[in-house]
């Protein structure tokens, strides 16, 4: 079964005056099923390498391949689809829609894949399910906790059963009964089956990985 990611000498170089060199020589496999954690102190390049794995910065050099398909090289429609397709993104800030409940939020992962409203809030339900939400299907984002708005977005990220759960520090804004509760989930999903990278500073979120990779000053360590 091919890796669910490689990169091979991957970097990225801002444009200048003068040039930035953000990210050089990245070599990195992920094979299907794995839970990755990538930590590195703050400016080490760990924001540029979450953009060039979730198809948001495409890099200057070397080969990036996701399942199979070398996104070095594909027009940036191509690369925008696959990125909807197989990419699912947990962040910090949850990013919802402030007037949707939750089961609205979820389904609009799927708003432009052609999917008829009923079936793709049916799905939405179903993920919110997974994540042990359904009884706050229809609440309004406000009426949420941190926990449980985190846990709308892990749905909303993993409605398309995507390759990989990519998150960027996803505990950043909770408490810690709700950071840990998010963690579990993580844990949970992942003994489903489903790959993940978690880019963290926090050495606690970066505990519950089975595998760890540090990057400094643009390079992986």
């Amino acid at each position: 079964m091919d890796p669910v990611i490689t990169l091979d000498d991957v970097g990225l170089t801002y444009p200048g005056p003068p040039p930035v060199r953000a990210l050089y020589g990245v070599e990195l496999e992920v094979q299907r099923g794995e839970y990755v954690g990538v930590v590195g102190p703050s400016g080490s390049g760990k924001s540029t390498f979450l953009n060039v794995v979730g198809l948001l910065d495409r890099p200057t050099h070397g080969t990036y391949l996701l399942d199979g398909v070398d996104v070095s090289t594909i027009s940036e429609r191509d690369r925008t689809a696959l990125r909807g397709q197989r990419i699912g993104f947990v962040f910090q800030a949850f990013h919802l829609m402030p007037y949707r409940n939750a089961v609205e939020n979820v389904a609009l992962a799927t708003l432009y894949a052609g999917v008829r409203r009923k079936a793709r809030l049916a799905a939405a339900r179903d993920a919110l399910d997974r994540v042990g939400l359904a009884h706050r299907a229809h609440a309004l984002t406000n009426m949420l906790s941190g926990g449980e708005r985190q846990r709308v977005a892990i749905a909303r990220a993993i409605l398309h059963r995507p390759s990989l759960l990519l998150c960027d520090e996803p505990t950043g804004n909770l408490d810690s009964d709700n950071a840990a509760a998010v963690l579990t989930l993580l844990d949970q999903l992942h003994r489903d089956g489903m790959t993940i990278m978690v880019i963290t500073h926090d050495s606690t979120v970066a505990a519950r990985a089975e595998r760890l990779v540090t990057i400094r000053d643009g390079a992986l360590c």
